[in-house]
């Protein structure tokens, strides 16, 4: 079955693509101060900055269904902890519109973001904040220092195939580096998972 899986996700080259072209450059602000969205556990009305800690802020794009996304659950729960301990805000986004009324409907958002004690899961309309960040796969990482600038964005390590077989904690380390106050390297890693589901 692993072996199955491990082709598949091989395979995907429609799915799975590691081009970032549109992705914002490293070292720009937080966008999207005034965009308004969702969270799907109480309905309230979220802005990023509303998350933002003084040490930072970290925003995961992701779903419920994608395969790269479910592999990557209990180091997204890793991360999700080492976040939390560190002091930085954190914030789940499905930018995946095109399949709002089927895998990635709000109520499915409430049940796998509750499964998955994510602290919050915001529904992105029209994937705006998706176009706004340039993301365009599931996983995608983009951290933000407390002066809400961009300082690392890509992947939460080097094997996003098979995260038990991960030898660089590239989310980890530039964690750690912004929180010493020391340069991050590499800052951009290429993300690698499904194509995030826009409306045509």
């Amino acid at each position: 079955m692993k072996k199955i899986l491990s082709l598949f996700l091989a395979a995907g080259i429609s799915m799975a693509t590691f081009a970032q072209e549109k992705s914002m450059p490293i070292g720009t602000k937080l966008p999207a101060e005034g965009y308004q969205t969702t969270n799907v556990f109480d309905g309230k009305i979220m802005h990023l900055p509303d998350v933002k800690t003084e040490k930072g802020l970290l925003v995961v794009f992701t779903c419920n269904t994608c395969p790269f996304v479910i592999r990557n659950i209990e180091r997204t729960g890793q991360v999700l902890k080492y976040a939390h301990e560190k002091g930085l805000g954190v914030v789940f986004i499905n930018s995946n519109e095109a399949q709002r009324n089927d895998a990635d409907a709000v109520k499915s958002m409430i049940k796998f973001g509750k499964e998955h004690n994510y602290p919050n899961y915001l529904v992105d309309k029209k994937s705006a904040l998706a176009d706004i960040f340039g993301a365009s796969h599931t996983p995608e990482v983009y951290l933000f220092n407390g002066a809400q600038a961009l300082v690392y964005k890509g992947a939460m390590d080097d094997n996003p195939a098979n995260p038990s077989e991960a030898k660089i904690m590239y989310l980890k380390n530039a964690i750690d580096n912004l929180l010493a106050g020391k340069a991050i390297d590499p800052a951009e890693t290429k993300s690698v998972g499904c194509s995030i589901k826009r409306l045509n």
